[in-house]
């Protein structure tokens, strides 16, 4: 397996588009936030001169709540689900197990931080059958599904990785893009279980950056002890508020069945085109091709951007990722005339 740049961790798809490319490497999932979204937050500029109030706070706190069945206490808002990955030092771990391949931005974190931690390598097909989770961890940090490789684990595949004196992070960005959400565990209170949540892609807010963190109320107040005043402003506190409304949550669920029809004929339209497609559930598609950097070098000539995944820890050379977008048969397309073209198993 190549070794990763030092710099692997922070990188992030969007470094692989330029204006006017096709972009299957950034994984929010719409061009722009609904109109009735944009027309929530455009209500709200005049509000900017004041400070973000308690009123909105609580009010988007409520709306995170009763979307999951969970206690106001159980909630912490965040600005883009990364920032809980950011706020994990403040639970100042012993040693933190990354199972991986998965999301760069909790070894980021904990490298600059200065925490110990491992990574748990999955093998193909990724599952966590079998992870060889060290018994010290007492912080294991795992995807649901996972992103790049999208597998989504059961959730009592999850709950196993629980043991006393440990806290299990579940990274549920890309959970609402499953229908039915079946191994969701936001909507389960554990004392020793955090899941992490993201509107950001959901909503095509990337500009915004919303999200929230559902948990024991003591774990999420250590993750929030040092953040300044007002970490959420306005704007964000009313997104989330928006976005976690019955009506947004029924719009997502109906999404998440357009996305799921859609990935399936993407799948079999890579497959066509000679890609090896990793089983899973998310708005991303993972699949191998013979030489992944000569293969990006031929797409991006035809301006299609994908995600390179040599940055993920446990995968090589071989693997590229592609968010799920009704323009597939132009990347497939492109793929079928890459030379030597061979299945990579």
């Amino acid at each position: 397996m190549a070794s990763l740049d030092v710099s692997a961790p922070r990188y992030h798809g969007d470094q692989a588009v330029t204006p006017g490319m096709l972009d299957f490497a950034v994984n929010v999932r719409h061009r722009r936030p609904p109109a009735w979204l944009l027309d929530r937050l455009a209500g709200r500029l005049p509000d900017l001169a004041r400070y973000p109030g308690a009123a909105d706070r609580d009010a988007a706190t409520a709306a995170v709540a009763a979307r999951h069945g969970r206690d106001p206490d159980e909630v912490l808002l965040l600005a883009g689900a990364a920032e809980g990955f950011a706020l994990l030092p403040q639970l100042e771990p012993n040693l933190a197990a990354l199972l991986a391949p998965s999301f760069t931005e909790p070894q980021a974190v904990f490298d600059a931080a200065g925490v110990p931690y491992r990574h748990v390598v999955l093998a193909p097909p990724f599952t966590l059958a079998g992870a060889a989770v060290p018994e010290e961890a007492d912080l294991v940090v795992v995807g649901n599904p996972t992103n790049p490789t999208a597998v989504s684990h059961p959730r009592d595949h999850v709950l196993a990785l629980r043991r006393p004196g440990r806290i299990v992070v579940v990274d549920e960005a890309f959970a609402d893009a499953v229908p039915g959400e079946p191994d969701s565990l936001a909507g389960v209170s554990l004392p020793d279980v955090v899941v992490l949540r993201s509107l950001t892609k959901t909503w095509g807010l990337a500009g915004l950056r919303v999200g929230y963190a559902v948990g024991p109320p003591d774990v999420l107040a250590r993750l929030a002890a040092r953040r300044p005043h007002w970490p959420l402003g306005t704007l964000q506190l009313a997104a989330v508020a928006a976005c976690c409304a019955p009506r947004a949550v029924a719009e997502v669920a109906a999404d998440a069945e357009r996305l799921a029809g859609l990935r399936r004929q993407m799948v079999a339209g890579l497959h066509a085109a000679g890609c090896a497609v990793v089983a899973g559930q998310a708005p991303f598609v993972l699949f191998t091709v013979e030489d992944a950097a000569r293969a990006r070098g031929h797409l991006a000539a035809r301006d299609i951007a994908v995600r390179r995944c040599d940055t993920f820890v446990g995968l090589d050379g071989h693997y590229l990722r592609a968010a799920v977008r009704p323009e597939w048969p132009a990347l497939a397309a492109a793929l079928t005339e890459l030379p030597e073209r061979r299945r990579i198993s």
